[in-house]
């Protein structure tokens, strides 16, 4: 019924509006179901006072006495928060009118684990707060705690219900709105206010199931996510149930257990229907990113939300636990459910024989599969493909025919062409090609046909092992038989030949292709290519590859083949030309590809080449890392152009690149060897700064030249700082035998108590440098004192050595010395030969 209202009803209305807004507004960021109760009880008394004034408020007035829960569902839709774990660059927010995104705005109360506030927590989904570390605690992990739930279970009701299944036709898929919808979101780096507007325009056009389409279209779930969370915020705008699961199914595949949990809590919240099967996608999610006890913690769950345990979340538990490598927590479950009446299935007995298989204990899983019957499941093809998998990988052909007689004699299961091609991928993948020839023929003379995809990967097993001439019959004979050899047949022959060498043939196996009617692609070219460079016909390969127009096309593999073969042959300005033609192309160098260019550059006294290159490939929009700047100022240092290394380091901190270790490491080499050691020190203070750890070779480095230029007070200063942040056992080993070879003895006796502090054998051959070099300068005293210091740590120094000293000792008159030197080694039981004294 229309209401006429005059302008003061009007103003009315308006201000009420403006009051009402205001009050709502605190409950936007506030999701629990007591939102919802406060606003539908105002907006009730509202209405009652003023009639038909809700109007203005809601598109969906009509419905606010039928559905309360309902009334909000926009305004509580806003608050659904990004998950943790997603990327920034995968946000759908809102946009500014300059086209830039607002960042979201969190209350000061907000957390990742709160949803609400702290009152509102739904019974159970408070299991999963707190840490998100990886449980590796062996009491835990064994413990039982999670099958509580089995005990307590209660079976109300006979249930014959048909798991729901949610399935997406691929006409869904191929749907103009559901590809423009995946279009605009593939733009979201450029998004504009018109683009972001339009794509709320289509989300109102689209079906439910057109939803689920475009969720499973996304290559990256987490964008997927986001796109979930952004269209449950828009205006007008809910998800229909069937999205909800839909939405845990692709987080299933993941590890983003956070965003499963928060699509869970929103289906409690919005009183959706909960199935098995969801909780089932949680739990894999949670178990996927390491966090085992947490994902059995989902049974808890289910019991405190009223869903009933069912076979399907059972074997996904089961299936988790063996997944988990928990084998044996596996089978306690599995016994278990037979207590508390839930009957395992194939599919039950399939993921223990998995376990078993994974644990090497072929036995127990052909075991299980004979006791099956007696526990009324019998085994179908899958329980045997399984084991048999793991007999192929051990070569046990033996057992595997075996197997395939219990197959058919007991299991009357009868061997087909799924079976002979299982048996076949199976042995050629672990590289038993006779084996699988030898199936292959069996095969066929029962009168299968195997196709060619069974003999590509026998062909490719034969040309893995170097059997190319049987690689080449194999193919020759699929000729003959009408099952024509494709281009991954022949690619992966001619792949064979080039391997070994023998580039001619493969040359000819290319023309013999074109016979046949069949046409090369990239890669069969491109492992031609391949075979030319390593056979040093680099130059041969790139006037292959600038015919290839009308042919074939290359790619940024076959680019990489011909820079690298190039490299190899030392004609790198060939290659930096082939590195600059790919990047015209379209196709950018990985930062591993340009390190191995740039670093034979080097090698080769072209630093400033080297440099060059590495410029214009960042120019040029190609990935450079700090790898890629180390060794440009590597090969700086090696040249002794200290400045332009220091240059490059500059340009690393203008480019957001952060030096790491072995950067800093390679400058403070390259100072020390300027005798800049004061610059060195600084340096080594930039990497405590950065929170980085000293490597063995910052401290051989360090040592090396502070001991060289004799600042070793410094040089143990420093250490006290590294060996805080850094442990090194040796370094003062080092320190000492360094200054022993500088001959600078007196000061590396002065460290000999950090050396025997540990008394190890490392200590021990330090101790003989010492000794040596105090016998090489004449000075036998000295050598006996840190024999002395040895035996008081119960270390027992070289006895030939001992006696070079002794005799030392005795031509310098010191004979006192030397007795007891001899004499220790004596207390010790330790026989010496005695000593002649020299006739004076």
């Amino acid at each position: 019924m229309k209401m006429s209202l005059n302008s003061e009803a009007l103003k009315k209305a308006r201000l009420v509006f403006v009051g009402t807004h205001r009050f709502c507004n605190p409950f936007v960021l506030h999701t629990c179901s007591c939102s919802d109760y406060i606003e539908y009880s105002f907006r009730k008394r509202l209405s009652d006072r003023i009639g038909a004034i809700p109007c203005f408020f809601s598109s969906q007035s009509a419905k606010i006495h039928a559905s309360a829960p309902n009334l909000t569902s926009e305004m509580r839709g806003q608050c659904v928060k990004k998950d943790d774990t997603d990327d920034k660059k995968h946000d759908f927010g809102s946009i500014t009118p300059n086209g830039c995104k607002e960042p979201t705005k969190l209350s000061s109360g907000y957390s990742f684990n709160s949803w609400g506030g702290e009152n509102c927590i739904i019974d159970g989904f408070n299991e999963f707060d707190g840490s998100e570390e990886i449980e590796v605690g062996e009491s835990e992990e064994d413990s039982d705690d999670e099958f509580r739930v089995l005990d307590s279970f209660y079976r109300r009701r006979e249930k014959n219900e048909v798991p729901r299944r949610i399935e997406v036709d691929e006409d869904e898929l191929r749907h103009p709105l559901v590809r423009e919808i995946c279009r605009l979101i593939d733009c979201k780096g450029v998004w504009t206010p018109k683009l972001e507007s339009e794509l709320k325009r289509l989300l109102c056009r689209l079906k439910p199931r057109q939803v689920c389409a475009v969720l499973r279209a996304q290559s990256d779930e987490r964008v997927a996510l986001n796109f979930f969370y952004w269209a449950d915020r828009q205006w007008r705008y809910r998800h229909d149930p069937i999205v909800y699961p839909a939405m845990l199914k692709v987080l299933s595949k993941t590890k983003l257990c956070q965003g499963a949990k928060r699509v869970l809590r929103l289906m409690v919240r919005r009183k959706i229907e909960l199935w098995p099967e969801d909780f089932g996608c949680v739990m894999v999610s949670f178990s996927r990113a390491g966090h085992m006890r947490k994902a059995l913690q989902v049974l808890t769950l289910m019991q405190r939300a009223g869903v009933d345990l069912d076979i399907s979340i059972c074997n996904t538990t089961i299936n988790v636990l063996v997944e988990g490598k928990r084998l044996e927590k596996a089978l306690r479950f599995s016994e278990r459910m037979k207590v508390v009446g839930i009957e395992p299935n194939a599919i039950t007995y399939n993921c223990l024989i998995k376990g078993y298989c994974e644990s090497n204990r072929v036995e127990d899983a052909v075991k299980l599969i004979e006791e099956m019957p007696l526990k009324g499941c019998f085994p179908d093809k899958a329980s045997y493909y399984t084991v048999m998998g793991n007999l192929c990988k051990e070569e046990r052909i033996d057992e595997l025919k075996g197997l395939l007689e219990k197959m058919l004699n007991e299991s009357k299961l009868m061997p087909d062409q799924v079976t002979y091609n299982t048996i076949i991928h199976m042995l050629s993948k672990h590289g038993h090609g006779e084996e699988a020839l030898g199936f292959l023929r069996e095969a066929e003379e029962g009168g299968f046909r195997v196709d060619k995809v069974g003999h590509t990967a026998i062909v490719h097993c034969f040309c893995q092992e170097g059997k190319l001439d049987k690689a080449k019959n194999l193919v020759d004979e699929m000729l003959l038989k009408g099952c024509n050899p494709d281009v991954v047949t022949y690619t992966a022959v001619l792949n064979g030949f080039c391997r070994v060498g023998e580039v001619d043939r493969a040359k000819k196996l290319l023309q013999q292709m074109y016979k046949h009617g069949c046409k090369p692609n990239c890669v069969s070219y491109t492992a031609l290519l391949n075979g030319l460079c390593h056979c040093g016909k680099s130059s041969e390969a790139r006037e292959m590859m600038n015919m290839s127009e009308g042919w074939w096309t290359p790619n940024a593999v076959t680019y990489s083949v011909i820079m690298h073969g190039f490299r190899r042959e030392g004609n790198l300005s060939e290659a930096c030309d082939i590195v600059r033609g790919m990047i015209r192309k379209g196709f950018y160098p990985s930062p591993v590809e340009i390190n191995l260019l740039i670093q034979s550059l080097c090698q080769a006294g072209r630093a400033v080449e080297a440099r060059k290159l590495m410029e214009e490939c960042l120019k040029k929009g190609c990935a450079i890392n700090v790898v890629n700047y180390t060794t440009v100022i590597h090969g700086f240092c090696k040249q002794d152009d200290l400045d332009a290394a220091l240059s490059v380091l500059d340009d690393m901190y203008l480019n957001d690149k952060h030096p790491d270790e072995v950067t800093y490491t390679a400058i403070i080499d390259a100072l020390g060897r300027k005798g800049r050691i004061d610059e060195a020190i600084e340096m080594t203070k930039k990497i405590l700064h950065s929170g980085l750890l000293p490597t063995p070779v910052t401290y051989r480095s360090l040592i090396h030249h502070f001991c060289q230029h004799e600042r070793v007070d410094e040089l143990l200063k420093l250490m006290e700082k590294l060996l805080k942040r850094q442990s090194f056992k040796t370094a003062y080993n080092q320190v000492i035998e360094k200054l022993c070879s500088f001959g600078q003895i007196d000061e590396a006796y002065k460290l000999l108590g950090k050396v025997l502090r540990t008394a190890s054998k490392i200590d021990a051959n330090t101790c003989h440098i010492l000794m040596r070099s105090f016998v090489k300068n004449d000075d036998p005293l000295g050598s006996y004192r840190v024999a002395c210091r040895m035996f008081n740590r119960n270390l027992v120094p070289d006895l030939k050595l001992c006696e070079q000293v002794s005799k030392k000792l005795i031509l310098q008159q010191k004979l006192d010395e030397a007795d007891k030197l001899m004499l220790l080694f004596v207390e010790r039981g330790i026989s010496t030969p005695k000593s002649e004294k020299p006739v004076f």
